[in-house]
């Protein structure tokens, strides 16, 4: 078994807060970014990276350890394609790979409309893009029940709309076990950050398609293999369609690197080199 390589955490000071990141390995640059998944979850995949990159994982503005001064802010795609910039431009040793994994492949297209010269390629993974669909009226519609759910008091509930929208279908059981445990004071301020402050101006963004579509930046669509029928997978086909892309399957569904990481970071490393 490969020993992970040794982990360097640090933060950065941005204009309204602190950003946290960690560093591991060396080699060229892949930075791996969620919304409003934060570095932890990541790690496996990382790991597995390191062994000939250096690997940049953080937490997305106001999730764990990057802490806004205004915890009552909202965040969008700019905002944390901002942050993301300021963090590749700090590390220095880019251009950089970027796999942005659901609001974190959001995230990424911001990022490449914004700040192209910091990218090399982008691995835009399950972004839910709910404008780019037929339906995204009602898609956007479901999600404010979800946000009014979460706000009227009723936390599990707005969870069980809101897996039920992305088309995630899980058995009671399992649902409870994962979803209706105690969680941690910065887990419920996470989920408060993400239903009240984030899901809105993320799935409701929509990317400047004349911009990537010129963009001189490598972008590659992926999609989880067991993902088929999810809002998540055609929102990606819109967006690969759109952009006259052939989108790129990935193992496993939308968490296809905490599924199996080897087989998340095989397939990756595929599309890359």
């Amino acid at each position: 078994m490969t020993t992970p390589a040794p982990v360097t955490a640090n933060t950065l000071a941005v204009p309204d807060g602190r950003l946290y990141y960690e560093l591991r390995g060396s080699g060229p640059l892949v930075a791996i970014v969620g919304a409003p998944m934060h570095a932890a979850p990541f790690a496996p995949l990382a790991d597995l990276l390191a062994a000939d990159h250096t690997v940049l994982t953080m937490d997305p503005r106001g999730h764990f350890g990057s802490v806004l001064d205004d915890p009552e802010a909202d965040s969008t795609p700019p905002l944390r394609a901002d942050d993301l910039a300021r963090l590749l431009k700090h590390v220095d040793a880019g251009p950089a790979i970027v796999l942005g994994s659901s609001g974190g492949a959001i995230t990424a297209l911001a990022l490449v409309q914004a700040h192209p010269q910091l990218v090399q390629t982008a691995v835009i993974h399950e972004p839910p893009l709910l404008r780019l669909l037929d339906d995204g009226e009602h898609q956007m519609a479901l999600n404010e029940e979800t946000i009014a759910t979460y706000a009227g008091g009723d936390a599990l509930g707005a969870v069980r709309k809101f897996m039920a929208n992305a088309g995630f279908v899980m058995p009671e059981e399992v649902f409870l076990q994962v979803f209706g445990g105690e969680k941690s004071p910065q887990e419920v301020a996470g989920d408060r950050f993400f239903y009240l402050h984030e899901l809105r101006g993320t799935a409701n963004w929509l990317p400047d398609l004349d911009v990537l579509r010129a963009t001189p930046v490598h972008l590659i669509i992926g999609i989880g293999e067991t993902s088929a029928g999810q809002v998540c997978d055609r929102t990606s086909r819109a967006l690969a369609a759109a952009l006259k892309l052939e989108p790129v399957l990935f193992p496993g569904g939308h968490g296809g690197f905490m599924e199996d990481a080897a087989k998340f970071a095989d397939r990756l490393r595929e599309i890359i080199e």
